[in-house]
């Protein structure tokens, strides 16, 4: 079932990229709306009244983004196209002024249409694909290269134990992405390797677009003490998997309040490295975490048996199965993820310079988000 799943949804990313291709106009004005765009056209200004305005330059970057030809003349040519098929009169067919339309349009432009049009998406969805009442959000993070430049070079280094010149750069993504919909709600881009630039990093920097009373579904890196404070402080709940052999459940411990399901007190590391001593000080000594054992079933794979923590404590708010059919969610976040990549032709990006590379990631989203 899960196989069948992935493929209607790699079918409906595929027709929402093809639709895109062939329409004339400025797709999905369901969800990208004038107040949407109003809203994010709000940061954007000396733009003068042109061909390649926000707007025309978003659509034909789209357009170059999905289309098989990746060429900056293929995108100008399109837009030609569009033009004397609506009775305008063409543009230039040299791709300069699009390229600097490009340059001049604010990375921040293309987040916000994105990022607001994820927020309509979420707060349409019919109240029966919530999690019992309740939003759920999954995170993880991914990878992708893009060209050898000095510039991407720069910012986003390659492997580290790759020899210069044989390595490609290299940059880190960690998405925010909604259970019940598939909307990517925030997304955050940094380096592969250094301090603060790994995943819990890149989580702690998005969960601002978090609001109290929504549930965090994470991996085990995730589940950490530090989030299980930092998390409840802000009023989210944290569903994840115990972190072996960081942590182990005894279940002889605690209160009980089931079989292999019980709460008990996470105390203090000694130390956080993440977390300068101020920081590390402010924080409680202890947090008090529900662990519960489930058996997880694929078709296919061997059973297997998991320990799910979380600070939603009360067994009448969430049952002991209820966690692991939750959880079971969670597994779906990493196809999905591989599957927007491969369908967005997103594994190898293509622009040459970081501002850029960063606008080509925020772009798919604006598609991809209204393919589920």
């Amino acid at each position: 079932m899960r196989h069948s799943s992935q493929q209607r949804f790699r079918q409906q990313v595929q027709f929402r990229r093809r639709q895109f291709l062939q329409d004339g106009d400025l797709p999905f004005t369901d969800v990208l709306t004038e107040e949407v765009i109003a809203q994010a056209l709000a940061a954007v200004t000396g733009w003068l009244d042109r061909v390649f305005s926000p707007l025309v330059t978003l659509r034909v970057f789209l357009g170059q983004v999905l289309g098989a030809d990746y060429s900056c003349r293929g995108a100008v040519a399109r837009l030609i196209a569009h033009r004397l098929a609506r009775g305008q009169r063409p543009c230039s067919a040299q791709t300069g002024a699009y390229c600097q339309a490009r340059k001049r349009l604010p990375e921040s432009f293309l987040a916000d249409v994105a990022r607001q049009a994820g927020r309509a998406l979420e707060a349409a969805v019919d109240p029966r694909w919530l999690w019992k009442g309740r939003h759920v959000y999954l995170f993880d993070g991914t990878t992708v290269g893009m060209p050898d430049t000095p510039e991407n070079q720069e910012a986003y280094p390659q492997v580290y134990n790759q020899r210069p010149g044989v390595g490609f750069p290299i940059a880190r993504l960690g998405a925010l992405i909604s259970l019940a919909c598939g909307a990517i709600v925030d997304l955050g881009v940094c380096r592969y390797a250094g301090k603060g630039q790994g995943e819990v990093s890149l989580l702690r920097r998005l969960w601002d677009a978090l609001r109290p009373g929504y549930v965090l579904l994470t991996d085990a890196l995730m589940a950490n003490w530090a989030n299980l404070v930092m998390l409840k402080e802000r009023g989210l709940e944290l569903v994840g998997r115990l972190n072996k052999p960081h942590r182990t459940a005894d279940f002889r411990r605690g209160k009980r309040l089931g079989p292999q399901d019980h709460i008990v007190q996470w105390l203090k590391p000694t130390s956080i490295r993440s977390l300068d001593r101020q920081s590390y000080q402010a924080l409680p000594e202890s947090v008090t975490v529900r662990e519960t054992r489930v058996r997880v079933a694929q078709p296919g794979f061997r059973t297997k048996a998991v320990v799910v923590v979380t600070t939603l404590l009360d067994p009448r708010q969430a049952t002991r199965d209820e966690l692991a059919a939750l959880y079971r969610a969670r597994w779906h976040n990493e196809l999905d993820l591989r599957s927007i990549k491969s369908t967005m032709q997103m594994r190898e990006l293509r622009c040459k310079t970081p501002e850029l590379v960063r606008k080509e990631v925020w772009a798919p989203r604006t598609i991809l988000r209204t393919a589920g």
